[in-house]
């Protein structure tokens, strides 16, 4: 079963519409998002492009109309940091799962997904805190060094999300989907 243009299509909206609607219901928490995970389970089961195009979407709406508001700058670092994360998810699937061999009863696996988590949050906060500093003439290190509570709080969330969460829902996507991710199954 190949995935036409118009499937592939309805799933980067569907993956927009959900890192959107969870950032807006998660207004009140800070640093506690799905979007992240949302931009990454996109990226693995649809490939690396539409990833990257989910989470670009998602901040380009979200940056846009956001309740703490607009700042170019910052707008563009986060519409384009957030793409790290479907990038890395359509890497690691390409990669690692090519016989959709993504098993949940392997506890290590739950362990890799948290530090992909976690590592990409790294790169994403790192990018964004100096974005921040430059954009308003703060020494970087004093951003960063501001920020780390913030920073500290992202990673740890998402590594809990990515670890316990990722599994499990990749699974039921994938029985959604007919069986079949289709970044991984497609050239």
């Amino acid at each position: 079963m190949r995935f036409k243009l118009t499937h592939r299509l309805s799933m980067l909206i569907m993956f927009t519409t959900l890192c959107l609607a969870s950032n807006y219901a998660l207004i009140g928490l800070p640093q506690i998002k799905l979007m992240d995970f949302i931009v990454f389970t996109g990226g693995f089961l649809l490939g690396s492009a539409y990833g990257a195009a989910i989470g670009i979407l998602s901040w380009m709406v979200y940056g846009t109309i956001n309740p703490c508001g607009f700042v170019p700058q910052i707008w563009l670092a986060t519409m384009f940091s957030e793409s790290i994360y479907g990038i890395m998810g359509g890497i690691i699937s390409r990669r690692f799962f090519k016989d959709n061999n993504l098993d949940d009863t392997y506890p290590s696996l739950r362990i890799f997904f948290g530090v992909l988590g976690f590592i990409s949050t790294f790169l994403y906060d790192l990018i964004t805190n100096v974005a921040y500093a430059i954009t308003y003439g703060i020494p970087i290190p004093v951003a960063i060094f501001a920020g780390a509570p913030y920073t500290i709080l992202h990673q740890v969330c998402n590594a809990t999300i990515f670890g316990v969460g990722f599994i499990p829902t990749v699974m039921a996507l994938q029985k959604l989907m007919g069986g079949m991710w289709a970044g991984v199954l497609e050239k």
